[in-house]
């Protein structure tokens, strides 16, 4: 891949991500080497340094595109303001997932939305609603729970005394095994009558 193009993809990537993406990723994804890479974040870097809106972070191994810090106080102002608004109708959808059925993977968010949820899962962290843990059986993706700040702002002790937590916690193959044991004793029924 020629440099400008390995740049330009890289940013993308950076700009999709939203979070460090190791260079090694970079390399795998970009089908390059860890050397090309290299060279393209460094050209990157010196691009974003000559007063452009984003910056390039590095630490250790990884990198990725943040707010220039000249810009610090509006970037503050509107996250400030994002926060204090109410929450959007796919905020609270995302929310209640992942408080009925915490702790529980972006994909399986998404399944049940049907879109993507990047970045109201993002939106929601910052406002401390939900916490992003490491899932232990799968070390490529992370788990989504409610925050004890949700807790608190919505005076429970637990998840579980949310209303009809018991019924609307069970997991999609609990609830296809109920189904198919529901349809079971309809079809029955009918044959009886």
């Amino acid at each position: 891949m020629e440099t400008e193009k390995l740049k330009i993809t890289i940013e993308s990537l950076l700009f999709a991500s939203g979070e460090p993406i190791k260079i090694a990723k970079l390399a795998k994804i970009c089908a390059v080497s860890e050397e090309e890479v290299e060279g393209a974040v460094s050209s990157l870097g010196e691009e974003c340094a000559k007063g452009r809106g984003l910056a390039l972070a590095r630490i250790a191994d990884a990198v990725q595109l943040v707010t220039n810090p000249a810009s610090a106080e509006y970037v503050a102002e509107l996250m400030k303001s994002d926060i204090a608004e109410n929450l959007s109708q796919a905020s609270l959808e995302v929310l209640s997932i992942v408080a009925y059925r915490g702790p529980i993977t972006r994909a399986e968010i998404e399944e049940i939305r049907g879109v993507n949820c990047t970045f109201t899962l993002r939106a929601l962290a910052i406002r401390g609603l939900i916490d992003k843990i490491e899932n232990i059986k799968d070390n490529r993706r992370y788990l989504y729970s409610v925050s004890f700040d949700f807790l608190k702002k919505m005076g429970l002790e637990s998840v579980e005394k949310l209303p009809d937590w018991e019924r609307l916690n069970k997991k999609p193959e609990n609830r296809e095994e109920v189904s198919a044991t529901e349809k079971v004793e309809v079809v029955e029924e009918e044959k009886e009558s």
